[in-house]
């Protein structure tokens, strides 16, 4: 006999409201036909990893949880581009905004919350955002590429977050705040000034005390005005100032409503058969913002939903990690001592290290950590399990030893963990889930357990909790592994390139088979590297593996928010003609492109192109691609050296136009900027760049492992050489070598910081070895095209590019 299944609404597609979801198709994967409506267009991604995705830290493959493939494995439907306007209460159903009518038995209402923007004169100008979704992310990496100065309003959790990725993309910023310090509900003033200090440093300004009072400008916002009468200028403000539960949609449907949709243990509203789950959600008169309570709810949520035993959702303690630029903050419970309390401090201004610990009644109830965070995760489970630290406290203080995962009692205080703890507060993964993985998923070691669940897969804060669990549970089992290029596998990245040259290995399936890939089909991570790895090795024999690389790549253009593409032919050296630039522009005015923009790199992006329009367009502009979207060479940065410039004492142009037509279409660990000056006076930025040279009387200055990033470095010099030949012997060698010994996805710069540039210099000193490096850096480049000489050339090829359509909602 076949039951029935009911019908299971999620009104929103966000952590909260999914994890309660997969909590219960693990408890009852037979019991909903399940239907999602989402707002934006994407699957359901890590929210609070945007601030990675800003900072250059993750792609947004990277930080998806559930990608499309998991929906339709699971008999979901989803509506993308959909938000849901009304609740029918009687008839029990749902209608979006476009139009799409669902029926449910049970509903959950997950509607997130939205950003609180202050009302102020000119709030509604252009350039005035929040920091809420991927959609701020594109609109602040739009901005970067043509304004500079940017302010962001607030200096809590969110704003610092923010401001640090605008720092990433090249813009001046200000953090404005209304307190005379910043992260104020998370820190104490000390931790506040030591975070400030480095932030400072990182280049980041702070406007402490300032009240905000008028946006200024016409259209597009111009400045800041405060209530002292002083004013910032701004080409883009960031209101980080709060967040406020999204209710719009619950007040239509009659469900009651405070600051959040009421609810009580088991998430029920006061309306039968529809629950309420995450941010907009309101338990006992708190509504929370951070993602571990959501997990905790939604745990709750799934048991109710699959009739199991469940004693309710009782409200949790929190804490709050921040990591920006290298810098770590923790804290956690009540750090403000408290009327009876007492607290406990160390502070090391050399290292940059400070903790604070708050105790009353002899129980840790709260804990702020700078600098060295690794104790983190401990510390909390003491503050929630409210455990005596009597004769403890300094051992605490000064960091946990190796036994302190046993607690005073002589019991183990992992072992006394409610089975749906949450551990990894990134990606929701319980005590209980990882004890599944180890007792009966086989996992024994910390790889195997972050590949089968994610826990300390993104922030790496809980691997502490996760190693402990592992001990408790595997015991003699668990081994302990150098950690892998990805969860796929325990190999490094050394290892793997090894045992590839050792055994002959040809192709990215054969090598996940011979070395015993975790994952069959591996990763976003791993895919790539292997295909890097193999080219480099094999360059006369390896075939490119076109479906390891990202869409980016595959495509040979920029894909842009709104599934345009964005195309830059070569210009070699920033040197063009009237003749280049008038076909350019013909050919932007036949295919309709909407923004034709000049880069940072000396050349033209044609924004907006279709997708279907690719091959043609690329035909037609019969011009190599720029590859301003790969890992290989990006830009050669000129200036115009002493072909027209009175202080150019080389020529700069000619150099770096013949660096570029050397190097074009070679791939890389990761992109590759080059730059040549024509003087000392540096006018290329030559010194920021993965490879540099700047002219001098009589010869040329090499160098290396410059960086413009997240993480500026001034290049290290490698050498000095006479002739241009030089240069680009130099070159070959430096490059080849990088190419045969970085990791996949590691700039010059952190490779040169992690090797040294002594030991680079030693290895590239004979020149017997630097022309065997040349060597096989020109055999790699014998063999590459120009990606669009195929694809124009090849019919089978161009249906890739045929246009798709995309719907406003994507049912699978």
């Amino acid at each position: 006999m076949t039951v029935s299944r009911k019908k299971l609404v999620l009104v929103g597609n966000g952590m909260a409201g999914v994890r309660a979801v997969e909590h219960l198709l693990k408890l009852a994967p037979e019991a909903y036909d399940i239907t999602i409506f989402g707002a934006e267009p994407h699957p359901n991604y890590n929210r609070i990893m945007l601030s990675s995705v800003l900072a250059g830290g993750a792609s947004m493959e990277e930080i998806i949880i559930n990608d499309l493939e998991w929906y339709r494995s699971n008999n979901i439907t989803l509506h993308t581009r959909q938000t849901v306007t009304s609740i029918d209460t009687v008839n029990r159903k749902v209608v979006s905004d476009g139009g799409i009518s669902a029926p449910y038995d049970e509903l959950i209402l997950a509607t997130g919350s939205d950003p609180f923007m202050l009302p102020l004169p000119g709030a509604d100008k252009e350039g005035v955002i929040a920091f809420r979704d991927i959609k701020d992310c594109e609109i602040m990496q739009e901005t970067s590429k043509s304004y500079k100065k940017a302010v962001v309003i607030g200096g809590g959790l969110l704003g610092l977050e923010a401001a640090r990725g605008l720092l990433h993309l090249g813009m001046e910023v200000s953090v404005v705040h209304i307190h005379h310090y910043i992260m104020e509900r998370q820190l104490d003033e000390a931790a506040s000034a030591m975070l400030r200090k480095e932030l400072e440093g990182q280049g980041m300004k702070f406007l402490l005390r300032k009240q905000s009072e008028a946006i200024l400008g016409k259209k597009r916002v111009k400045g800041l005005l405060f209530a002292d009468g002083s004013m910032e200028d701004a080409d883009l403000i960031v209101m980080a100032v709060g967040i406020k539960p999204n209710v719009a949609l619950a007040k239509t449907g009659g469900i009651e409503v405070n600051r959040g949709i009421v609810v009580n243990d088991y998430m029920e509203t006061n309306i039968p058969h529809i629950f309420a789950v995450g941010e907009c959600a309101e338990h006992r008169g708190i509504a929370y913002g951070l993602v571990a309570p959501l997990y905790e709810q939604g745990a709750v949520l799934a048991k109710r939903l699959a009739g199991a035993a469940t004693e309710g959702y009782a409200g949790s303690v929190t804490s709050t990690k921040l990591k920006v630029s290298g810098v770590d903050v923790f804290s956690a419970g009540q750090f403000s001592e408290p009327e009876g309390s007492r607290a406990l401090r160390f502070q090391d201004e050399i290292d940059g290290i400070y903790k604070k610990l708050v105790i009353q009644d002899d129980t840790l109830i709260g804990a702020v950590l700078f600098g060295d965070t690794s104790d983190g995760a401990q510390l909390f489970s003491m503050i929630k399990n409210k455990e005596t630290v009597k004769g403890k406290e300094k051992e605490l203080l000064l960091g946990i030893s190796a036994d302190a995962l046993s607690s005073s009692g002589g019991g183990n205080r992992l072992e006394a963990m409610a089975e749906d703890e949450i551990i990894c507060g990134c990606n929701g993964v319980s005590k209980g889930a990882i004890a599944e993985a180890i007792q009966s998923g086989g996992c024994t070691s910390v790889g195997e357990i972050r590949s089968c669940t994610k826990a300390s897969a993104s922030c790496g804060g809980c691997k502490p909790l996760v190693e402990g669990l592992l001990q408790l549970y595997a015991g003699d089992a668990a081994v302990t592994v150098k950690e892998g290029i990805c969860g796929c596998t325990p190999m490094s990245r050394d290892e793997i390139v090894a045992e590839i040259k050792r055994m002959e290995l040809k192709s990215v399936k054969e090598v996940m088979n011979v070395l015993g890939w975790m994952q069959e089909e591996g990763c976003s991570k791993c895919r790539p590297s292997l295909n890097y790895y193999l080219g480099m090795l094999w360059p006369e024999e390896y075939m490119d593996e076109k479906e390891s690389r990202f869409t980016n790549e595959r495509y040979h253009a920029n894909i842009q928010k709104d599934g345009t593409f964005s195309v830059v032919p070569r210009i070699y050296g920033g040197i063009t003609s009237p003749a280049e630039l008038k076909k350019i522009a013909e050919i932007a005015e036949k295919f309709e492109v909407p923004m034709v923009k000049f880069t940072g790199g000396q050349r033209l992006d044609l924004l907006g192109v279709k997708k279907e329009d690719l091959p043609k367009m690329w035909e037609e502009l019969d011009m190599p691609s720029g590859h301003a979207y790969g890992k290989t060479l990006r830009t050669v940065k000129t200036c115009v050296g002493s072909t027209f410039c009175r202080f150019g004492t080389q020529d700069a142009i000619g150099m770096g136009v013949r660096l570029e037509k050397e190097f074009e279409r070679l791939n890389a660990p990761a992109k590759v900027k080059l730059a040549v000056s024509g003087c000392p006076r540096n006018c290329s930025e030559a010194t920021i760049k993965d490879f540099g040279v700047v002219a001098i009387d009589g010869g040329w200055e090499l160098h290396v492992g410059g960086n413009g990033g997240v993480h500026v470095r001034a290049t290290d010099l490698l050498c000095v050489v006479k002739t241009e030949d030089e240069v680009v012997e130099w070159a070959s060698a430096y490059l080849q070598y990088y190419r045969e010994n970085a990791a996949w996805n590691e700039r010059t710069s952190n490779w040169v910081e992690r090797v040294g540039v002594e030991s680079i210099k030693k290895a590239l000193e004979k020149p017997e070895e630097r022309l065997a490096l040349q060597k096989r850096i020109q055999t790699t480049l014998s063999r590459m095209t120009d990606p669009w000489k195929q694809i124009v050339n090849e019919p089978e090829l161009r249906k890739n590019f045929e246009p798709i359509a995309i719907a406003q909602s994507e049912t699978v």
